[in-house]
């Protein structure tokens, strides 16, 4: 039997709809039988939502030091929050400092090793401002807290579909500013790295957006395509990468051209997220690639306006955990496939030299 993949989860603003999609997405006679989940949070308000939205969690086990358990829904906690600090709806100081204990306490857990990927709740960006958080986003957190490249790659998807981004949260005036040759033409390589080692395609077809509409018309609805992405994919092509563009975003999305490729690469967050989540509904899950950890997080935000309300759908945080899962076991196969074959064959031998020993000691 494989060892069961354990999913951190951190609980993200309390005041959200973090737990309610995240228990729900861990409600299931059988759910620990596929995973072993770490949730990252209080576990006086796990037992509230519990109440209050009816859930049939999986038996609970408070982790002292590192002792998670198979079986169990896990609780690290963390934040000094309770059931008495809620307060629906509405992002405060106790809420944001509490997502980002949860979330240092996650990527510590990820980085010793206590879990095996990270899947995050939504926080309010505002609410988690500080002298020890001050990222626009969890995705740039991450990159600071994990990464070892430049640029970690915004990628959202789903069976369908997968829409990477050069920039994300970014001003849209300071855009144009950062769409230079050396950046798409990292992204365009990392992201066809992603495309291989963790959703398993061989030689990705990537398509790369344009900034200004229709191209920049030759330069008269703006310059960047002619001086930085052309020359981007251009390079990215000699280098023997299947990339194509740049394409119009509208004409895009609107004719189905995105159905002719494994990957689309945006140059601003809007620009790749408004016609993703049009297109994929519920099922989209963005996933932070570059990293040498798996991350991923529901693609919506806290929706204060349904928050401990019962109305939140986990459908979203549902595909975060398993796609998390998917994205992990890819990444190990692809990593022991491509291997030293060298090393591999020595070991092969070595095991062979030890069978045919043993036949003869019988």
């Amino acid at each position: 039997m494989s060892k069961l993949v354990r999913v951190g989860i951190s609980h993200g603003d309390i005041n959200g709809i973090g737990y309610e999609v995240s228990l729900k997405a861990l409600c299931g006679e059988k759910l620990t039988e596929l995973f072993t989940p770490v949730f990252f949070g209080s576990p006086q308000i796990v037992e509230k939502a519990r109440r209050e939205f009816g859930l049939e969690l999986p038996p609970v086990h408070i982790v002292k030091g590192e002792d998670v358990r198979d079986g169990k829904l896990n609780i690290v906690e963390t934040g000094g929050v309770t059931h008495m600090d809620v307060e629906p709806g509405i992002p405060t100081e106790k809420s944001g400092k509490a997502a980002v204990e949860a979330l240092e306490k996650a990527v510590a857990a990820l980085k010793s090793g206590m879990v095996d990927v990270l899947v995050t709740s939504p926080i309010s960006k505002k609410a988690v401002q500080s002298e020890k958080f001050h990222f626009p986003g969890q995705t740039e957190y991450l990159q600071n807290r994990l990464g070892k490249e430049e640029h970690a790659l915004m990628v959202l998807f789903n069976d369908y579909l997968k829409v990477a981004l050069v920039t994300t949260h970014l001003p849209i005036s300071k855009v144009p500013e950062a769409i230079t040759k050396d950046r798409v033409l990292f992204q365009i390589k990392s992201f066809e790295k992603i495309l291989k080692s963790d959703f398993t395609c061989d030689r990705p077809k990537i398509a790369v957006l344009s900034l200004n509409p229709h191209c920049g018309d030759s330069g008269l609805l703006g310059t960047e395509e002619e001086t930085d992405i052309v020359p981007a994919i251009q390079e990215a092509k000699n280098e023997g990468i299947l990339v194509f563009g740049p394409y119009s975003a509208d004409g895009f999305f609107s004719t189905g051209a995105y159905r002719n490729f494994d990957g689309i690469l945006a140059m601003y967050h809007d620009q790749g997220l408004a016609p993703f989540k049009a297109l994929a509904g519920d099922t989209g899950v963005n996933f932070t690639g570059g990293l040498p950890y798996v991350r991923t997080s529901p693609d919506h935000g806290t929706a204060y306006d349904v928050a401990w309300k019962g109305l939140a759908d986990p459908t979203s945080m549902r595909q975060a955990i398993y796609k998390a899962i998917d994205l992990y076991r890819n990444r190990t196969r692809h990593a022991e496939a491509s291997a030293n074959p060298l090393h591999k064959a020595r070991q092969e031998k070595t095991v062979d030299k030890t069978i045919d020993l043993s036949k003869e000691e019988l």
